[in-house]
């Protein structure tokens, strides 16, 4: 029994071969690759490492179990549903458990992303028999128009490692509850609660075929094969712009339905006339959520001039809480970043903002933790030339820039290419809504910092995305709209 199946309450929760037609698989090459944790660098398992034979396999499969899944009544769906979501919540701590071993944020973020997993399972078990269709007023009185929805087809969905457990539900609950079967690929980074979900929903009684997983170290072979198959109808990726545009092209050939939630480069304004000690506090939250790892996170952060050395002092004493370490320690806040890759990426960014000039408050380097691990960094005396100003930081480093108007700061924060999210401090309530609606991003949090639960629309403008996931918008992602028109009425 491996060290982490020994953490777990209901061991074989610990699953390491791929879900293919309702059982788990080694890879058919029989090749295995390994899943390390970030916090100390050790390796947590060897999972199956899937060929494109496997992923061609899972398509089948799913298509095969399409016409069963997509023919029961939607009250069917959302008891599976229902039944899978309280399997979620029963062992949420296992699975916030398995979470932080190959993810390594701190234990109660894992808890609290799982308990989130359930919410939306549980959310669009209902949204199943709400997949409401209408008759249009008719135009001959010997006619009668119907407007049906229908599932899309098989769907593929491509998660990515920072949000492991919630984007799948996300991505695989809709589809379910639209009647849709899916082929998930889960990040090669945490495969595990990808099988450890999947393991549930077995038990909960869903149909061989309806979810599939692949488990792969080569996601470049499995998307392009997920893209260019004639089976699949649906295509949701969450990761990289870059990615998301080679995805993208790849679909054009078989014209798939398509969402994206890609990346992002949230603006965090905070005006003189805002709650500063609040701003401070949910700015920690904001910014240092998952080590900075989210694509809602605070990336560029705009004080206005009035109260930025206030500003500073506070973030600076809050900042010097954080404690750095194992997400499995009670005490720790801030936890690794993913690999070194990530490091890497955090440590140039941060060394071309100080080579230009910027001020270090706080941090600035590795953390002596581990290999994975980097200081929380403040920062001042940032300028637009910086690299910051334009990539997505995806680690613990906070910039704070200065602003003097409402219109200058609203010009600099929409001067992105991305669109995701922006937050706007401020208790002037027409400057908030003024600012709501000139900031061009698919979301936005007034006075709050997290803007994600099952109730929204999730989802960004630009190079952000297309399409949103959650709630009932989300749903209609996985439906196609049908008319029927019904003549000869009158006999």
């Amino acid at each position: 029994m491996s060290d982490l199946q020994k953490k777990l309450k209901k061991a074989d929760l610990y699953q390491t071969g791929a879900y293919i037609d309702g059982s788990f698989v080694k890879a058919s090459g029989g090749d295995e690759f390994v899943v390390h944790n970030p916090s100390n660098g050790e390796g947590v398992a060897s999972v199956a490492d899937c060929n494109g034979d496997d992923v061609k396999k899972a398509i089948a499969a799913a298509k095969k179990a399409f016409p069963e899944w997509s023919g029961l009544l939607a009250e069917k769906r959302r008891e599976l549903l229902f039944k899978w979501a309280d399997l979620i919540e029963k062992h949420a701590q296992d699975l916030a458990t398995i979470l932080t071993v190959e993810q390594g944020k701190p234990l109660n973020e894992s808890l609290g992303e799982v308990k989130a997993s359930a919410q939306t399972t549980g959310w669009m078990a209902e949204e199943a028999r709400r997949i409401d269709g209408e008759i249009p007023t008719t135009l001959n009185s010997d006619q009668r128009y119907l407007v049906i929805k229908q599932p899309v087809g098989v769907c593929a969905a491509i998660t990515p490692w920072n949000f492991p457990c919630s984007m799948i539900t996300r991505k695989i609950a809709p589809a379910l509850a639209a009647g849709c079967t899916i082929v998930l690929k889960p990040s090669e980074d945490t495969p595990l609660i990808a099988l450890a979900l999947v393991k549930l929903a077995d038990e909960a009684g869903f149909p061989k075929g309806v979810i599939n997983i692949i488990t792969t170290s080569d996601a470049k072979q499995a998307g392009t094969i997920l893209c260019e198959s004639n089976d699949v109808q649906k295509l949701s990726f969450t990761g990289s712009t870059a990615v998301g545009k080679i995805l993208y092209k790849q679909c054009g050939d078989t014209v798939k339905k398509l969402s994206l939630e890609l990346g992002g480069n949230a603006p965090f304004i905070v005006f003189d006339d805002a709650d500063i000690d609040r701003a401070v506090d949910e700015l920690v939250v904001a910014k240092f959520r998952n080590a900075g790892q989210t694509c809602i996170c605070s990336n560029r952060i705009f004080v206005q001039e009035g109260v930025f050395d206030q500003f500073v002092e506070k973030f600076t004493a809050k900042m010097k809480n954080i404690k750095v370490g194992d997400g499995l320690k009670d005490e720790t806040t801030l936890g690794p970043l993913i690999n070194k890759k990530g490091v890497e990426k955090v440590k140039e960014l941060t060394q071309d903002a100080i080579e230009k000039g910027a001020k270090v408050i706080l941090g600035g380097s590795e953390s002596d933790k581990g290999a994975c691990f980097f200081e929380p960094t403040l920062l001042t005396d940032v300028t637009e030339d910086m690299r910051f100003y334009r990539e997505e930081i995806f680690g613990p480093v906070a910039p704070l820039y200065k602003f003097k108007t409402e219109d200058e700061v609203v010009t600099r924060a929409n001067d992105t290419n991305y669109g995701l999210a922006g937050y706007v401090y401020s208790r002037d309530l027409g400057r908030s809504i003024r600012m709501a609606e000139k900031l061009e991003y698919g979301m936005i949090g007034v006075n709050i910092p997290v803007v994600s639960n099952s109730a929204i629309p999730f989802g960004g403008v630009k190079e952000s995305g297309i399409g949103r996931e959650g709630s009932r918008w989300g749903i209609e992602e996985y439906v196609e709209t049908k008319y029927i028109c019904l003549a000869g009425i009158n006999g």
